[in-house]
């Protein structure tokens, strides 16, 4: 890949000082031009420009007006762009895309984060129930007021419906309750024992509750999400892509484990999205360890601009359920023995997945990591496994990486190359930052790329003392995101020789009010040169 780059940039150069296009990008014209822009492209030899000019799927040049406009030929497409801003197309390097909206599914309020009361919750699934044929699944998102209440649980759902799979999916993804009929159909028996990385909750008899933790409600989500017909699957992803191109984001890296692997390459397949999408494995193992060993049999190229790479593993939970792995002791904790959190695997096996990492043509580790005492207990045991230039060169992800907030554990965590992906909202960006800590930009299902960049400016919890300049954080969603995926020779900046997955946007992002940056959209948005969004008004084409 890198010696792709080098030779396109050899080939087709940047437009030189002089203004003047160098003699070898002189040749064949290129197919589309953009002119007049305020072109931001997150690369440091030159991170602001006049115009581009695409060749095909890549970027031939990059410079002024000028320049750029004589390259044109008869049959070049020249868009004039009439001041606007230009970033290279987001990538979003953590997300959910396979848990599309289901039949049944319903709200108990506008709020993205919703805590019902149980008895708000019972009286929608009355109703639900009595609208909805026999067997539809029913399912809303809950807050901890449910997932505390231990009476909130299977036989008070069963009470109101035998005859509907009923499941309360918390909203942050880390817990949900069942019903009987839900149990059922997922085929979890009565005295299923615990699955690898997760539990069931079981009452004093030993029988199952209906709460499902980690691996055990990933599993069943898997199973409940691969139940929907395809044609929903394939309108919930096209749908998808369309959002993700009104905002401006041309690349997706999905940890993929909504779907059984064969379905989601099947889908992926039939859907041909605009966008460019990576499918991490996300396995979620049954007894048999058959959902590991599909993703490892996978065609790592199931489509046109999608790519399998990469292992995602789930160390921890998170402090809203008080399962990511703390040194202090969470208020309110129910018992002494959970009042710090867990891990989800024992520290045998997580050895065992970093011994993995290291082997000859290993995946990219992605390893979901939120607790303090979690990112302790990794950075030392990597440090015992291997030197740190071997894990430099393997750049594991800290999904997540709430807990690197320890200054020794983040000078270790650079040390060993970690790259910290999907930051949420309140984490220490410049602090990282500073210490030169990789950093790359994810939704992980709050989609709008412009809302998480007004927190990651300071107007959310961060505070402006930990807040990012706006050039800081568009890099992190361009180059960060790219570097994270090992693909910052092939996009993430608009330079000569990469690929022209490019954004065209509705407002300045970088002089407007943070408060603003929300209602940012992405006016024209190209994927590999091709145009796939244009609502440019009164723009000089030929």
């Amino acid at each position: 890949m890198f010696a792709r780059r080098t030779l396109a940039v050899a080939l087709f150069m940047s437009v030189s000082a002089s203004g003047r296009l160098p003699a070898q990008g002189r040749g064949a014209a290129p197919t589309l031009i953009l002119s007049g822009g305020k072109i931001f492209t997150a690369d440091s030899a030159r991170p602001w420009a006049e115009a581009v000019s695409i060749r095909g799927e890549r970027i031939v040049a990059v410079g002024t007006n000028d320049a750029i406009r004589r390259s044109a030929g008869p049959h070049t497409r020249v868009i004039d762009l009439g001041g606007r801003v230009v970033i290279p197309g987001i990538n979003d390097s953590h997300d959910h895309v396979g848990n599309v909206v289901m039949p049944g599914e319903f709200a108990t309020g506008a709020s993205p984060t919703p805590n019902p009361t149980f008895a708000q919750v019972l009286d929608s699934i009355r109703a639900m129930a009595a609208r909805t044929p026999k067997g539809t699944w029913i399912k809303t998102s809950i807050g901890m007021h449910i997932l505390d209440d231990t009476a909130a649980r299977r036989a008070a759902l069963d009470r109101v419906t035998v005859d509907h799979p009923v499941i309360l999916w918390a909203w942050w993804g880390h817990g949900c309750v069942l019903n009987s009929a839900a149990l059922r159909a997922l085929g979890i028996a009565e005295r299923a024992p615990d699955p690898l990385g997760g539990w069931y909750e079981r009452d004093a008899a030993g029988q199952l509750t209906g709460r499902l933790d980690e691996y055990a409600e990933w599993g069943a989500m898997r199973r409940m999400y691969s139940m929907q017909p395809e044609h929903a699957l394939l309108a919930g992803l096209r749908a998808f892509a369309d959002s993700s191109v009104r905002l401006g984001v041309t690349t997706v890296q999905d940890m993929a484990g909504d779907l059984e692997p064969a379905l989601m390459l099947r889908v992926m397949h039939d859907a041909k999205l605009p966008i460019r999408m990576r499918l991490v494995r996300w396995s979620i193992p049954d007894a048999s360890g058959r959902n590991e060993r599909e993703w490892n049999v996978a065609n790592v190229h199931p489509a046109p601009r999608v790519e399998v790479s990469g292992r995602k593993w789930v160390l921890d939970g998170t402090p809203i359920e008080r399962n990511a792995l703390h040194r202090t002791p969470y208020a309110g904790a129910p018992t002494a023995a959970g009042q710090h959190g867990r891990l989800d695997f024992p520290l045998d096996t997580i050895r065992a997945i970093l011994s993995a990492a290291l082997l000859p043509h290993a995946q990219q580790l992605h390893l979901h990591i939120v607790g303090d005492s979690t990112s302790a207990l990794v950075v030392a045991l990597m440090g015992s496994l291997a030197p740190d230039s071997v894990w430099r060169t393997k750049r594991v992800r800290f999904e997540h990486a709430d807990g690197l907030d320890d200054a020794a554990v983040m000078q270790r965590a650079r040390a060993l190359g970690i790259v910290a992906s999907q930051p949420r909202e309140g984490r220490p960006l410049k602090t990282w930052s500073s210490a030169g800590i990789a950093l790359a930009y994810g939704s992980d299902g709050w989609r709008n790329p412009f809302y998480n960049m007004m927190a990651a400016l300071g107007g959310g919890r961060t505070g402006a003392a930990e807040g990012l300049t706006r050039e800081q954080a568009v890099t992190m969603y361009t180059r960060g995101s790219a570097y994270a995926e090992f693909a910052e020779h092939e996009k993430g900046t608009i330079a000569p020789g990469m690929l022209a997955d490019i954004a065209v946007l509705s407002q300045d992002i970088f002089t407007l009010p943070l408060q603003a940056l929300p209602g940012t959209t992405s006016v024209l948005t190209i994927v590999g040169g091709r145009v796939v969004r244009d609502v440019l008004p009164q723009t000089v084409r030929r």
